[in-house]
């Protein structure tokens, strides 16, 4: 297949757009009606452009209202299609797109729409164009896929085919079984675009909401197979309209374009279809075992003070590095590591954001296949210079410059520590009872979040859960949880349009999007709040009225309670699950970490408490007594 996607996906002008399409790796392009009547050029200069770029034009759309019109207006659509026939010579393609007629006073029934596509196709093809016919799912009188095929089988003309687009397909929720029989040279083009799936009008729906293959929740899978099916081996387009996208990057929004057409290409294969010869065949994605290090990057003056939060926390400092100033920390099966070096990339991690997490290591199968999919998705790998005794461990750009590492096996994988890693004679701390990993949560940008949802979940084995919106003192801030099955690796995507949230503020402490907050699971919460205590570990001080209000929505004793209470622990029920959480106050007004305990398959993040927990940070963080250790 060839890959192409519309212009109007993407923000900036016409030559911004089509240059970012080109550094993209893609190599076709529709033109969007809008984005050239915006262009200071001529067509001709559009063309030129685009075969210096090395792109084909594959499509010039869309041509609107054009079947079934009354009489007195009839004419006037074909004299209009003539038009931009006249333009389409001057862009050098051969493809007009024409979506279904959305117009008052426009007149139904499949014979009159197919007499006036045969009179266009005899137009077509004297110029040696073809059309292509979609069903919008707004549209007045044809708004299934099954009826403009009816209507392209009718005219039974050469020059008139059909486009078939998944958002329209979805948005209906249409029965994608007859795709299977339409015929493979019928199909002129084959637009993708994904959603979440909302309760709205069509209209506002499709010009706002679409997304790319993989970070909405439409049955693209499906939809492919039922394509790969028919025997298609045509262009495959992408067609978004979406508002995160025209406020991002031109360059980064057609770089996850591209990921996304490769994704749902490999996805078909490893459902079982045929490979497309344009896509490389790649490792599966990677199964994950677990988190198996996070990396801190900090400067020598306050490095003491997190390694006395670790060591409140439980955290035994176990190894120094043979060369390097980097300090590694362990509780159960977590392994924590400081870095202070003054060189590197660590170093400049910490130049440009501050104390905070500059890598994380995955313990995966097998990591060499990990990078290259990685590769083969158009990710960016890390390389370093390896000194004396140290691993090359495979690495690629992740979210905020920071690294996403990829070991091999399941952790805990002592061989990586022993190489690279002296124990040192530095007394263990107090056991708190922290065990793994529980999750591990980012904020980024607005316009960022589907771009790291899609990096993610076309990389590594995840899950999507539903798409929550959570209440911050400052605003509204979006969430998206996405997980492994068995919940080896859980992240939290976060994200508010509103500056004032926590998660907002983060990115302005931090100069970016980076990793927020850090939960550790235990099997005791209240032994380890207890320990905490002792440490001189403070933890964020919860309200009074929540306590009290538990008292009147749990069937929790008075004593449950007060244990609650005395430990500022965060309480939810789910079902026979309970989830327990307690919040340390913020290291530096950055970062900060959680403590969890699920009981009975709890298999959510406490959403019902997050509103609690922010209002309590932000209260926190203007109350400079309150202490942050």
């Amino acid at each position: 297949m060839k890959l192409s996607i519309a212009t109007v996906c993407l923000s900036g002008d016409l030559r911004q757009k089509l240059q970012a399409i080109a550094d993209a790796g893609l190599r076709g392009v529709e033109i969007f009606e809008n984005d050239l009547v915006a262009f200071d050029g001529t067509p001709d200069d559009v063309r030129r452009m685009a075969a210096d770029l090395g792109l084909d034009i594959i499509a010039f759309q869309p041509f609107r209202d054009f079947e079934g019109l009354p009489p007195e207006k009839r004419e006037r659509a074909f004299a209009r299609a003539e038009r931009k026939f006249d333009l389409m010579a001057e862009l050098g393609c051969n493809l007009m797109l024409i979506c279904s007629n959305v117009a008052p006073d426009s007149i139904g029934g499949i014979a009159r729409a197919a007499d006036d596509f045969r009179a266009l196709g005899d137009r077509a093809a004297k110029r040696g164009y073809r059309v292509g016919y979609e069903a919008l799912s707004w549209g007045r009188h044809i708004f299934d896929y099954r009826d403009s095929w009816e209507v392209v089988r009718r005219t039974d003309h050469a020059a008139i085919g059909l486009v078939l687009d998944s958002f329209h397909i979805g948005a209906r929720r249409t029965d994608m079984a007859a795709i299977r029989n339409i015929p493979a040279d019928k199909i002129f083009l084959v637009q993708l675009a994904d959603a979440p799936m909302l309760n709205m009008d069509y209209l506002t729906w499709g010009r706002h909401f679409r997304s790319f293959p993989g970070q909405g929740e439409m049955p693209i899978p499906e939809f492919m197979e039922a394509l790969a099916a028919t025997g298609y081996d045509g262009i495959l387009s992408l067609e978004i309209f979406n508002d995160q996208f025209r406020a991002g990057s031109a360059k980064s929004v057609a770089v996850d374009g591209h990921r996304s057409l490769l994704f749902a290409l490999d996805q078909l294969a490893a459902r079982g279809g045929k490979r497309a010869s344009s896509v490389p065949a790649m490792p599966t994605r990677a199964r994950c075992h677990g988190t198996e290090f996070i990396e801190f990057a900090i400067d020598a003056k306050s490095a003491p003070q997190l390694e006395t939060l670790l060591g409140g926390l439980g955290f035994s400092h176990v190894g120094r590095h043979r060369s390097k100033a980097v300090s590694r920390f362990r509780q159960g099966r977590i392994n924590l590591i400081i870095n202070s070096e003054t060189k590197g990339f660590a170093h400049s991690f910490e130049v440009t954001h501050g104390a905070g997490v500059c890598a994380i290591g995955l313990g995966v199968d097998d990591a060499k296949a990990a990078l290259e999919r990685a590769r083969l998705l158009l990710d960016v790998p890390f390389n370093q210079a390896v000194g004396p005794g140290e691993l090359e461990v495979p690495a690629i750009r992740g979210l905020g410059g920071g690294l996403l590492y990829f070991v091999d096996g399941k952790p805990p994988l002592d061989g990586l520590w022993a190489s690279e890693f002296l124990p040192v004679a530095a007394p263990l701390a107090t056991d708190a009872g922290l065990k793994t990993i529980d999750h591990i949560s980012q904020s980024m940008h607005y316009e960022e979040m589907l771009s790291w949802l899609l990096f993610y979940t076309s990389l590594i084995d995840l899950s999507k859960l539903p798409e929550a919106t959570v209440l911050d003192p400052g605003g509204v801030v979006k969430s998206q949880v996405i997980q492994t099955a068995g919940g080896e690796l859980r992240l939290v995507l976060n994200a508010s349009q509103s500056a004032r949230t926590m998660s907002s503020r983060f990115l302005n402490e931090a100069f970016g999007s980076g990793v927020q907050h850090i939960a550790f699971a235990t099997d005791d919460i209240f032994a380890t709040a207890a320990q905490l205590q002792r440490n001189g570990v403070g933890t964020l001080r919860i309200p009074e009225n929540y306590y009290d209000d538990l008292e009147t929505k749990t069937e929790l004793s008075l004593d449950e309670i007060e244990r609650l209470k005395a430990g500022n622990v965060l309480y939810e029920r789910d079902g026979s699950g309970e989830y327990l959480q307690i919040y340390t106050n913020a290291f530096d007004d950055r970062f900060f970490f959680e403590i969890v305990q699920r009981r009975s398959g709890y298999q959510g993040l406490g959403a019902g408490n997050a509103q609690i927990r922010l209002a309590s940070q932000t209260r926190a963080a203007r109350n400079p007594a309150i202490p942050k250790l």
